[in-house]
């Protein structure tokens, strides 16, 4: 199994033969192998009828960690076994002294009560695969963590996987499962979602089962299925406009048609296509220059996919002023008003915003798209 997923293993395997530490760290933001270990607890640790009187879950911050030590210290009468999972580890390491809090763990774990757990979540680090590319802010982070919590907690690195790793992940889960997970199917798979193993991992699950009895997921399953790999193909297509290539454009906007649900879903082609151009704006107005400065300026649930942040920036780049972005928006909201007024032809509306948004403002664009609105 690859490198990334050794430091998960390995604690899944102390806590199934509880082989266990009384306290344990688990450091990094890669919720897929938080996942795997908070699963192998619970399976191994804590009976599925007990599981009320026995997993308890705090925030340092709304709970003082004395409290949560002196409950840790208390034998319970309902359950055997007691798992604390405690978040907020952040607030340790805040401005002021937090020397009293560090003392009161190692003084727990100097002598733990055997039948309770505790499990500190440092989810505000980050670690890519590759160890020596790590945020100088999170490496100072990762430092202090195991300068601390690491001199008497066992610390459990849920580090970034790289896309190698993910994609022999991903055959060789198919694989357990009696499914044939073709190569070009795993690496489309993992491009389109960033090696973000959450998501790779609920993708799969969907594709496995969509394969039914067939038993076999091909590549054309994932450009289907697969949201983001639809979306890939949509930057493909607004690559193309922000060139100004009209042939590319309308020949991409011909293969996003004919796959899926075809200009059935001219709808979310639309919202797909507004959103990247509001993504645009953003970026040409923020004078994003990287990909992190992009993640900087975008917000939750309006951040550009890893994959495609590159890419993004690039085409934002290609458009000098703010009118062009806002001309590309107006273009695409008259669009949405002709798809919703029933037209004989989506496909036609479709093609004549394509072409529209490929054109200069001051060439045909205004012919082609007036055209466009006498015909439908």
């Amino acid at each position: 199994m690859p490198r990334a997923f050794s430091p998960s293993e390995k604690f899944e395997s102390d806590v199934k033969a509880r082989k266990l530490r009384p306290a344990y760290v688990l450091i990094g933001d890669e919720a897929f192998f938080r996942r795997r270990c908070r699963d192998a607890i619970l399976q191994h640790l804590v009976p599925p009828d007990l599981r009320e009187f026995s997993v308890y879950e705090f925030e340092l911050g709304e709970t003082s960690l004395h409290e949560i030590l002196d409950r840790a210290r208390t034998p319970s009468l309902m359950a055997p076994f007691q798992v604390f999972f405690i978040r907020g580890v952040k607030s340790l390491y805040t401005r002021g002294s937090h020397e009293a809090e560090f003392d009161a763990i190692a003084e727990y774990v100097k002598d733990p009560n055997p039948d309770a757990m505790l499990v500190f979540i440092a989810d505000h680090i980050s670690i890519p695969a590759d160890a020596r590319r790590m945020e100088l802010s999170d490496r100072d982070r990762y430092e202090r963590i195991r300068e601390t919590l690491g001199e008497c907690c066992g610390m459990v690195e849920l580090a970034r996987v790289e896309d190698a790793e993910a994609v022999r992940w991903a055959l060789e889960t198919a694989q357990a499962a009696g499914v044939k997970l073709e190569p070009d199917a795993a690496r489309e798979l993992v491009d389109a979602l960033g090696s973000d193993m959450m998501m790779i991992a609920s993708e799969l699950e969907k594709l496995m089962l969509y394969a039914g009895e067939r038993k076999r997921v091909t590549l054309g399953d994932v450009e289907t299925l697969v949201l983001a790999a639809k979306q890939r193909s949509l930057y493909e297509l607004t690559d193309a406009i922000s060139a100004k290539d009209r042939v590319r454009a309308l020949a991409t906007l011909d293969a996003i048609l004919s796959s899926g649900d075809g200009d059935e879903a001219a709808i979310g082609h639309l919202y797909m296509l507004a959103k990247t151009f509001r993504q645009m704006l953003v970026i040409s107005e923020r004078n994003v220059r990287d990909s992190r400065m992009l993640y900087q300026a975008m917000w939750q649930g309006f951040r550009v996919p890893p994959f495609a942040a590159d890419d993004v920036i690039r085409q934002a780049r290609r458009y000098k002023s703010r009118r062009e972005l806002t001309r590309a928006l107006r273009l695409i909201a008259r669009a949405d008003l002709r798809l919703r007024s029933s037209p004989p032809s989506r496909r036609l509306v479709l093609e004549n915003l394509v072409l529209a948004l490929a054109s200069e403002p001051a060439t045909p664009a205004g012919a082609v798209w007036q055209q466009e609105e006498l015909s439908v």
